[in-house]
């Protein structure tokens, strides 16, 4: 299905579920010296299809029915992760800001809400460069919102969507994404330093390559000695068939096979460590653990703050 702004409004006229989700709230946690929060967003208005469109009917209605998923559209949250750590203060990736739905681009209130406005984050790290992840990064003059952070994000990331190509590649339902991480991309381009896999990019935080959901993705380990947590960004992307059937390939992944494949080892991982994940569009404000059973897996919420 098309996924673009006019269809996002005509959802969001008619979702009396959105009316019901949070904008405000957050949950927290301690990591060694790390204080870590996650913060809301708001939420995206997604036709069911965007997500499910690939999915075998079958297998789409068994978990649209254990989860007490609409039929027609899906509301996830927009959870934010902001790290305290010394002096520095990062959120990792920036919102959707005004320009992608009504329904998101709450960050700023949500900031305010805690006592900090853009100009005190120091960092801005980006798991991707989609439009609830990044467009938030300018203001209402398109300049950059956040203009004494260091801005860092994955040189394949960086790279795919500033090749003139992608455009022309990308898929209809997808040009407006191409057209708006270019443009930002331009405007902050002298803000960015760029990360590869593995790298250490601040004391305490790694990236970790999860391609498949866009070219580039990477995930985020933070670690305090034997403790560690995952910002997982958009590598599980929901609390539903993301863990139910880590395997299915879905609409909402770039690259659906390769998403998979990241989404699975993901997943194992933080099941067998008992890692502690954070999950953009996940519930209870995105943080919690995995649970395996079989071949499956289980989103285990802490609780929101």
């Amino acid at each position: 299905m098309t996924f673009t702004r006019r269809a996002a409004l005509q959802l969001s006229a008619g979702a009396a579920l959105s009316a019901s989700l949070p904008r405000a709230v957050w949950a927290s946690t301690q990591l060694g010296q790390m204080q870590i929060q996650t913060l809301s967003d708001g939420h995206l208005q997604l036709p069911s299809d965007f997500i499910f469109g690939p999915v075998p009917a079958p297998m789409r209605a068994t978990i649209t029915e254990d989860f007490d998923l609409p039929s027609e559209f899906l509301a996830p949250p927009c959870n934010i992760t902001l790290l305290r750590h010394g002096e520095r203060i990062v959120l990792f990736d920036a919102g959707a800001g005004a320009g992608f739905q009504p329904s998101a681009g709450a960050l700023g209130d949500s900031l305010d809400a805690i006592g900090l406005s853009p100009e005190d984050v120091t960092d801005i790290v980006f798991t991707h460069a989609h439009p609830d992840h990044l467009w938030g990064v300018l203001d209402d003059f398109d300049e950059p919102l956040f203009f004494n952070a260091q801005h860092h994000i994955g040189r394949a990331e960086f790279d795919y969507w500033m090749d003139p190509n992608t455009l022309g590649s990308i898929g209809a339902e997808r040009q407006s994404f191409a057209v708006g991480a270019k443009r930002r991309l331009e405007v902050i381009a002298d803000q960015f330093s760029f990360v590869e896999d593995g790298q250490e990019i601040l004391p305490g935080i790694a990236a970790m390559s999860s391609f498949g959901h866009t070219p580039g993705h990477l995930a985020y380990e933070l670690r305090a000695g034997s403790e560690a947590l995952l910002v997982a960004g958009d590598a599980i992307g929901n609390h539903h068939i993301a863990f139910a059937a880590p395997m299915a390939v879905t609409g909402s992944d770039q690259d659906g096979p390769l998403a998979a494949q990241s989404r699975a080892q993901l997943l194992d991982r933080l099941a067998h460590e008992q890692m502690r994940l954070i999950g953009f569009h996940l519930p209870g404000g995105g943080m919690g653990r995995v649970e395996k059973s079989g071949d499956a897996y289980r989103f285990v919420p802490e609780s929101a703050g």
